[in-house]
């Protein structure tokens, strides 16, 4: 289309073009939008207070109706066009219909109703299924039409987001191959055991550390927490020079490379990105873009694979990990929905003798966290790998994870963890611990002598131990420890330990002692 045919100047038509652009930009505004939480086949949390909201016009009124009620809503866009309101969803059940009309008419479709929960976390829950054990006819088989998935876009931001990107989909072998291996397993466990429709919303980024889920004014008003956001503070600070400094690294990485193809070598690992503004290391970044954004969206529960980004500070960790559940809690306003997560697992060489662990430590972190109500830890202390932080075992991580969620939420009666350290009490030479979750009873793995058992006096040096069974205790003790003070069981980055109860679930690492240990300045 020619401008000048009709009789426009070059200037009129630059005005003309200004004109449509403004008038589309408000025609736009106008139009009522939903965020990307609420679409095409979602699932929407079954006998519970489903939140629905989106953005119009200022005062504009928006109406909804859905084809499992006879009946209309009616809500006002307030004077930032944000407008939201709440429905009784009904039993599990669907596909559904969901209308909702403004000045635009949008049509929501393929809904269904039965349990969502929240999948999040560092690189292990990121991982997907596609590089998991037995990948291909796990993928294969992965026909579950009633499981949907909805992966959150990875962005950073400065402030909380009111939307992000992503989009509901249905669990079959061509979604679920990049999906995150613990959710899904967590999930189609769910799925068999319930017969309801299963929503996993799927929010994670790897080596990310707990500071970066958490909202800046939770971490703002801790002293404890100080450290972090002065650490930030100064990356900041240092950010052009930093960013200078990389880019020449970067350069010389990739002459490095082309070297090492040419010489058939394997090639250097690319120097990491300094910390820095939009880093995903910056506290309450991905909190603002990754979680925010999906607020209030009625969910079940979350579950969670994180901790060893923060390894090196894990005596912080027993603070801020409780903070981060708190903050989510708080923030959704849904009580004190349950938070199930995953204790680390063994990694790392064999250590021959009894030693201080950060490892060990940050597990211990995540036990205590078992005092917040409402939680629940998977142990999978069994199941790591030594050169490899990404074990590809994810299917029973899912599966235990999944008990601790039917047992406490579901109420099915099944033993749904592996023994917890509850106490001790000397006796002479001896130490008897006692344990919570003993199921069927305590036994010793593969058979034989209980493995994993250190004791020491009050001189802190510990020794390996002989530990037997019985009934539902242990009895530790060594001929090295006439006045023993202390146990510590699978205390070490990978140890080798084989302490369960009869349902075949493992024991978590534990010490008795609250002797500081190696993480404990470190902030």
């Amino acid at each position: 289309m020619s401008y000048r045919r009709i009789g426009f100047s070059e200037p009129a038509v630059l005005v003309f073009c200004l004109l449509l652009l403004l008038v589309s930009a408000c025609a736009s505004f106008a139009d009522v939008r939903l965020p990307a939480i609420i679409g095409d086949n979602m699932v929407l949390q079954r006998d519970r207070k489903a939140p629905v909201w989106g953005w119009a016009e200022p005062g504009e009124e928006v109406m909804v109706s859905v084809n499992w009620r006879s009946m209309k809503w009616a809500v006002t866009a307030d004077k930032n066009g944000k407008w939201k309101f709440e429905m009784k969803s009904p039993k599990a059940g669907g596909p559904y219909e969901m209308t909702i009309s403004g000045k635009n008419t949008i049509i929501i479709k393929n809904i269904l109703v039965g349990e969502v929960w929240v999948c999040s976390g560092q690189s292990n829950m990121a991982m997907s299924v596609r590089s998991s054990a037995n990948a291909e006819w796990k993928i294969a088989a992965a026909n579950y039409p009633k499981i949907r998935l909805f992966t959150v876009g990875r962005k950073v931001a400065d402030q909380p987001q009111s939307d992000c990107a992503g989009g509901w989909t249905s669990c079959s072998p061509e979604t679920i191959r990049s999906f995150s291996a613990v959710a899904y397993y967590f999930g189609r466990e769910l799925h068999k055991e319930l017969d309801v429709p299963v929503g996993l919303i799927h929010t994670s980024w790897g080596g990310t550390p707990a500071e970066a889920w958490t909202r800046r004014e939770i971490l703002e008003k801790d002293a404890d927490f100080a450290p972090i956001l002065m650490r930030y503070a100064d990356a900041v600070a240092r950010y052009p020079q930093a960013k200078t400094e990389h880019e020449q690294k970067v350069a010389q990485w990739k002459e490095a490379v082309k070297k090492a193809k040419t010489e058939g070598e394997k090639p250097p690992r690319q120097p990491r990105a300094p910390l820095g503004p939009g880093h995903h290391h910056s506290p309450a970044g991905l909190y603002n873009a990754m979680i925010a954004p999906l607020i209030p969206y009625a969910i079940q529960g979350a579950i969670w694979y994180q901790g060893e980004a923060n390894v090196t500070r894990a005596y912080q960790y027993r603070k801020l990990f409780a903070a981060m559940i708190k903050n989510w809690r708080n923030d959704w306003g849904q009580g004190n929905f349950p938070f199930l997560f995953v204790q680390l697992p063994n990694f790392k060489a064999v250590n021959p003798e009894p030693a201080d662990s950060a490892l060990a430590e940050l597990r211990e972190a995540q036990l205590m966290t078992l005092a917040l109500p409402n939680t629940g830890m998977a142990v999978i202390i069994d199941i790591g790998e030594a050169d490899d932080i990404h074990p590809k075992n994810k299917q029973d991580v899912g599966k235990r994870l999944a008990l601790w969620a039917l047992a406490r939420s579901y109420r099915k009666k099944l033993v749904y963890s592996g023994p917890i350290y509850k106490s001790m009490k000397v006796e002479r030479d001896k130490i008897i611990l006692q344990f919570d979750h003993v199921g069927g009873g305590l036994v010793a793995r593969g058979g034989g002598a209980l493995k994993g058992f250190a004791i020491a006096a009050a001189d802190r040096k510990f020794v390996w131990a002989d530990a037997r069974i019985d009934g539902d205790g242990i009895v530790v003790s060594s001929d090295e420890v006439s006045e023993p003070a202390a146990v510590r069981y699978a205390w070490a980055d990978n140890p080798v330990c084989n302490l369960y109860n009869r349902e075949g679930l493992p024991a978590s690492p534990f010490r008795t002692d609250g002797w500081p240990g190696v993480t404990v300045d470190e902030k």
